[in-house]
C-alpha cells in the first residue's frame, strides 16, 4: 500500500511516457527521408528504364539528391515560417484584446472551461487564477490551441528535412553505384523498398504508433511511384 502525504495523495510520482514532444522534428525527418529514398529511387529507375548509360543514371541521381535536399529545406522553411507568422499575429491580437477588454477576455476563458465540463463557478475561478498567473499563456494555449510542443520552428524543420532527404537519397544512389549495369533497376528497387520498410518501422517506434500500418503506407506508395516512373521511362525514354 502506498504512503500518503498530508493532502491525502500518494507520495509516489506517476510517470507516463508520451511522444508528442517529438512531433516537430519527427514529421520533418520522416518526410525528408521518405522523399529522399522514393524520389531518388524513382528517378534512377526511370532513367535506367530509358536505357541510359550508368554515368547518366548516377548523374541524374546525384542531381536529384542535391536539388531535392535544397527543395525540402526551402519548402519546410517557407511553410513553417508562414505558420510562425500566423502564430505571432494571433498572439499580438490576443495581447491587444487582453489590454483593451480584460473582463471580456476573462469571461471568454471561463466559457472555454465551462464547455469542457467545469461548473460555472469553478470555471470562473480557474480562469481568474490562470489570468493572474499568465493571461497571455492561458489564452494562447486554451483559446488558440498553441503549445510549446507544437510551436513552429522553421530552421529546425528546414535542417531536419534537408539532412534526412540527403541521407535517404544516398541509399538508392549507392545501390545504383555498386549494382551491375544490367541489374541497376531491380537492385535499386529492392534496396529502396527495404529502406522504406526500415524507415516506416523506426518512425512508428519513435512515435509510438503501429509499425505494420506505417510500413504498409510507405511501401505501398514506394512501389506505386517506382512502377509508374519506370513505366514512363520505358515507354517514352525520358523521365517526367
Amino acid at each position: 500500500m502506498n504512503d500518503q502525504n498530508a493532502s491525502g495523495f500518494p507520495d509516489y510520482i506517476h510517470q507516463e511516457h508520451h511522444n508528442m514532444h517529438r512531433i516537430g522534428w519527427l514529421r520533418a525527418a520522416v518526410l525528408g527521408a521518405n522523399d529522399g529514398i522514393l524520389s531518388t529511387a524513382s528517378l534512377v529507375i526511370g532513367v535506367a528504364s530509358a536505357d541510359a548509360t550508368p554515368a547518366a543514371i548516377l548523374t541524374a541521381g546525384l542531381a536529384g539528391l542535391v536539388a531535392g535536399s535544397m527543395s525540402m529545406a526551402a519548402g519546410e522553411f517557407v511553410s513553417v515560417s508562414s505558420q510562425a507568422d500566423v502564430e505571432k499575429a494571433d498572439i499580438e491580437i490576443e495581447k491587444a484584446a487582453l489590454k483593451a477588454h480584460p473582463e471580456a477576455e476573462l469571461e471568454e476563458l471561463a466559457a472555454i472551461y465551462r464547455d469542457r465540463g467545469l461548473k460555472p463557478e469553478t470555471a470562473l475561478e480557474v480562469a481568474r487564477q490562470l489570468t493572474e498567473h499568465d493571461a497571455l499563456g492561458a489564452h494562447a494555449r486554451d483559446e488558440l490551441g498553441m503549445t510549446e510542443i507544437a510551436a513552429a520552428r522553421p530552421i529546425q524543420a528546414a535542417l531536419s528535412s534537408a539532412a534526412s532527404f540527403a541521407i535517404g537519397a544516398v541509399l538508392p544512389l549507392l545501390a545504383a553505384i555498386f549494382a551491375p549495369a544490367h541489374l541497376i533497376t531491380p537492385v535499386v528497387a529492392v534496396v529502396s523498398l527495404l529502406s522504406l520498410t526500415i524507415l516506416g518501422a523506426l518512425s512508428a517506434r519513435a512515435g509510438g504508433a503501429s509499425k505494420r500500418r506505417a510500413v504498409f503506407r510507405v511501401v505501398f506508395w514506394g512501389v506505386a511511384a517506382m512502377l509508374l516512373t519506370g513505366l514512363i521511362g520505358h515507354l517514352f525514354g525520358t523521365v517526367v
